[in-house]
């Protein structure tokens, strides 16, 4: 077992989102024991199973989803129906399972796979690559070395000091480099992440973080791979922090209360993000140069802000091109 250490860079950004995140934290707690019910759990989860799988190219909508778990007919695919059986059980299973420990990954894979591959609970005995539009954007390490690499990730995930908000996020993109398995690499991931934050605030355990990426799957993918160009985690763990906060803030916002979800809302941005929807409502087709240029701070600064606040606070009206910036009515500007 080597000392291996992730490559990272810590941020101001994802220090900022680490503390804003905390705070908003301490009201989901409040909010998730007062009024997630067991109908409401179920719902968030059904909506995480469905964004999860979504990105894998699962066409079943949420109703859908909802009627195999209640086991009524539903026209889909036998795959796409067992792809849901399965991302339920292995949901349900997170409180069984151990986030560093190898066994329970395997278990989690299986869980998820089962009757979808053939490798089912182990490791991939072949090389794999990630295409886009037939385009090899990755190559994973050799089978052979996957479960060396794989127990360095735990080990290292074991006796990790950085806070759960961070090391999930870097053991996210570390388990998609590595590509462990066959197939299901990207909702294991996905799963594991939320396993580490549950165990760490069970809360989170609740909290559907992939129907955002779901939202913001071109955003998703695009930090996997600056990330992978990079040759470290950092943008895309600062784009995970994005979510996570943008998550917070859309589901305090609908069980919160308007007023008080709106106020605390705003309260959470920073300074930054505030300048950045002041000069939206101001000049809606603004572009991204322009804001860089006028607030003094980098291009990819803007983008991964404007990513945090894609959805909750902004929209985009029309093609990146010709279109324009829409600033939501849930925000209210009180300085």
């Amino acid at each position: 077992m080597t000392n291996y250490t992730p490559p990272l860079t810590i941020t101001p950004h994802m220090l900022n989102r680490v503390v804003q995140i905390s705070e908003l934290l301490g009201r989901w707690s409040a909010m998730a024991n007062t009024t997630l019910t067991p109908t409401l759990r179920r719902g968030n989860r059904i909506r995480t199973i469905q964004a999860s799988l979504a990105i894998e190219q699962n066409t079943l909508s949420v109703a859908q989803v909802t009627a195999v778990l209640e086991g009524k007919a539903v026209r889909g695919s036998v795959r796409e129906i067992a792809e849901v059986r399965n991302a339920f059980a292995a949901y349900e299973g997170m409180p069984l399972w151990v986030a560093h420990r190898e066994a329970d990954v395997l278990a989690a894979h299986r869980a998820l796979m089962s009757g979808l591959v053939d490798e089912c609970g182990a490791y991939r005995s072949g090389g794999v690559g990630i295409y886009q539009n037939q385009q090899l954007v990755h190559l994973a390490p050799p089978a052979s070395r996957v479960p060396e690499l794989m127990r360095d990730l735990l080990h290292w995930l074991a006796f990790t000091d950085l806070p759960p908000l961070i090391s999930s996020c870097v053991f996210h993109y570390e388990f998609e480099f590595i590509h462990p398995f066959a197939d299901g690499n990207g909702r294991m991931g996905r799963l594991w992440q939320t396993l580490i934050l549950s165990q760490w605030r069970s809360e989170l355990a609740w909290l559907p973080i992939e129907t955002l990426i779901h939202e913001r799957q071109a955003a998703y993918y695009a930090a996997l791979g600056q990330a992978d160009r990079a040759g470290e985690s950092t943008l895309f763990v600062e784009f995970m922090l994005d979510v996570i906060h943008a998550n917070l803030q859309a589901h305090l916002l609908k069980h919160d209360g308007v007023n008080d979800g709106v106020n605390d809302g705003v309260n959470a941005l920073d300074d930054l993000d505030r300048q950045i929807l002041r000069m939206m409502r101001e000049l809606p087709r603004i572009n991204q140069s322009q804001l860089a240029q006028d607030l003094n701070c980098s291009v990819p600064t803007i983008q991964r802000r404007i990513r945090a606040l894609r959805g909750t606070y902004i929209e985009r009206v029309g093609s990146d091109k010709k279109g324009h910036w829409r600033v939501l009515d849930r925000y209210i500007d009180h300085d």
